[in-house]
């Protein structure tokens, strides 16, 4: 087939939603745009858009779902604000993403959906393909599911089956508009459904021939994207669960130590949990708890017997261990405690992003249990902040919190695959023999971390638990003195990390006008933000942290180098608050949103453009 159309149009990057009914396939057909742009060499970023109910009635606004896609020959931080092209399976995704289409985008609507009751459904009062109200958009009404059927009216299908594939009549629209080839998705196709060769022939038609129909509609654009200039390596597209797992796999293989999960399923962090499933070959033990108490509860129990040990949650299943956590604290052993951030609170908004479990992390436990917290902040780095957490509690024999969010989670973006030479070592602290006067609560001068003393090690029998121990022999004790040495203790050893993490970078120049402060997964909005306002001649920069707890020791350094300073995070100030507590020598602007949905790019240039 021909991939070239005349008078194709050159651009550097374009933002697709593909959005319809949570039946309809949408977010099938963004991964499998994504996957071909990128194995194209396009970068991209993702934002798959869920909606909160499991099963809302077909048709209806609460239950679109979408799928955006930005991609280009540029790096692309952020899945893009506004959409340039908009693809509407039905009225109701039509009406409940309209907002997120750019002026003059195009509209592609299957116009066999726009029924009077489909329209109700909808809350449409008119028809908007008939009453002026798209007026400014180049609207492409195709008729995607009568030329669906019409494609399979010769199969052996049946009629739900064949508008099963009308999905991949949408996507062979947009297969033509950006000119990208047919053949990685019939590859798929070939894979996927390897045991049904009908439904193999089927998709395959219905996207040719939604390719061949754009070919012939001469209201639609046609695009071409060159590859971005990309280091050169082994590339795969990775979302932010997929890159937690592998990361906490690559740092038990780097550790010679086996992986135990214990975890609850919960949305967004599931995925966590059936992606180390799959990989008992690689020394990886998973455990489906009955709730997140005994989720973490056994984890606990793996570390205490050796392995790397990790428990996957959202937050209110934080909110469940955090008594748990308190125990590993205490008890002074190595556990990762992932929580993949939602709106809340309590049930909340479950399948939307927010930053608001913060302080939780930090300070939500009772009496003085400090843990490390550290947070990811794009979708590939989440296999490097896994990674790194797993380092960290190992080497020094605390809790640590590994943040992401439903954002990071379920987005996804090209990664560059690592190989294990790459990635720094890890020594853990087990003692495996007693030397000279070796106890299990000797500890190092460097760190504080104790010894892992392993159950059944000779000479080292030792006694664990909830109760506070004695500084010298781990023993249960309640003198005031010891208690008030082993809180200041625990805290120290979390405040040590400050000597090994990497230093507060600064994106930018290093002192100027406004300094942009986030956290997390809201950088890459930040730094496109950022960047827009340097294009402009505004002195601004980006400091983004993903050390939390403790802070990078240059944090006041670099703060002391800038006129303002602006926090942008998806909570009502949490990241602000902490640095008014810890950076007190400092006045902190505020930016804040809680949508349950990612920042834009405009929205923070326009919030900073106030400073600067």
């Amino acid at each position: 087939m021909n991939t070239e159309q005349h008078n194709t149009q050159e651009t550097d990057n374009v933002t697709i939603r593909f959005t319809g009914d949570s039946g309809d396939g949408m977010q099938l057909v963004g991964t499998l745009f994504s996957d071909t742009a990128a194995l194209l060499g396009n970068d991209i970023s993702t934002f798959p858009d869920y909606p909160s109910e499991i099963r809302a009635p077909q048709g209806t606004i609460s239950g679109v779902s979408g799928f955006q896609v930005h991609f280009g020959q540029k790096k692309i931080y952020t899945p893009g604000d506004y959409a340039d092209v908009l693809v509407a399976m039905n009225p109701a995704a039509l009406k409940a993403n309209l907002k997120w289409a750019k002026q003059g985008a195009t509209i592609i609507v299957d116009a066999d959906t726009f029924s009077e009751r489909n329209l109700q459904k909808a809350e449409y009062i008119t028809n908007p393909l008939e009453d002026g109200s798209l007026r400014g958009y180049n609207v492409i009404a195709a008729p995607i599911s009568s030329q669906t059927q019409k494609t399979l009216a010769d199969t052996a299908l049946d009629n739900k089956s064949i508008l099963r594939c009308k999905n991949m009549f949408a996507l062979g629209i947009t297969y033509c508009i950006f000119n990208r080839p047919l053949d990685f998705t019939n590859s798929y196709f070939e894979e996927k459904f390897a045991k049904y060769p009908e439904l193999i022939s089927a998709n395959k038609r219905v996207l040719r021939e939604g390719y061949i129909y754009a070919e012939n509609t001469h209201a639609l654009p046609s695009t071409h994207i060159a590859p971005a200039n990309i280091e050169k390596g082994r590339y795969r597209t990775i979302n932010g669960n997929t890159a937690t797992a592998w990361g906490l796999m690559a740092a038990a293989e780097k550790a010679n130590l086996p992986l135990f999960l214990g975890s609850y399923p919960i949305t967004p962090a599931s995925d966590i949990l059936q992606e180390l499933a799959c990989h008992k070959n690689l020394r990886v033990r998973t455990f489906q708890a009955e709730d997140e108490i005994a989720g973490i509860c056994t984890a606990i129990g793996a570390s205490y017997a050796g392995s790397l040990a990790i428990t996957s949650t959202s937050g209110p299943g934080l909110a469940l261990k955090t008594e748990a956590i308190g125990l590993a604290v205490m008890m002074e052993i190595p556990l990762v405690i992932v929580n993949v951030q939602r709106g809340g609170p309590s049930t909340g908004l479950p399948t939307k992003t927010e930053q608001a479990d913060l302080m939780q992390a930090i300070y939500g436990r009772n009496g003085e249990a400090p843990c490390i917290v550290i947070a990811a902040s794009t979708p590939s780095n989440c296999f490097d902040y896994a990674f790194m957490a797993a380092k960290l509690t190992l080497e020094h024999m605390t809790p640590v919190i590994l943040l992401t969010d439903g954002f990071l989670a379920n987005g996804s973006s090209p990664w560059k695959i690592k190989k294990m030479a790459e990635l720094q070592n890890i020594t853990h602290r087990i003692v495996t023999e007693k030397t000279s006067n070796a106890t299990a609560f000797e500890r190092t001068d460097e760190t504080l971390a104790r010894n892992w003393v392993l159950p059944g090690t000779p000479e080292l029998m030792h006694r664990i638990g909830s109760l506070e121990k004695d500084f010298v022999t781990g023993q249960a004790s309640h003198a005031p003195a010891n208690h008030q040495k082993m809180v200041s203790l625990r805290q120290e050893k979390v405040d040590r990390v400050s000597q090994v993490i990497p230093e507060l970078y600064v994106h930018g120049d290093a002192s100027g006008d406004l300094l942009v402060v986030g956290w997390g997964g809201t950088y890459g909005h930040l730094i496109s933000a950022v960047e827009r306002l340097r294009n402009q001649g505004k002195k601004v920069s980006l400091a983004h942290f993903n050390y939390i707890h403790p802070l990078p020791k240059n944090t006041a350094e670099v703060f002391a180098k800038f006129k303002k300073i602006i926090v942008c995070e998806l909570n009502m100030g949490q990241f602000a608050n902490y640095l008014r507590m810890k950076m007190q020598d400092f006045t902190y602007e505020q930016y804040n949103k809680v949508q349950g949905l990612p920042f834009t790019v405009e929205e923070i240039t326009e919030a900073c453009s106030k400073h600067v």
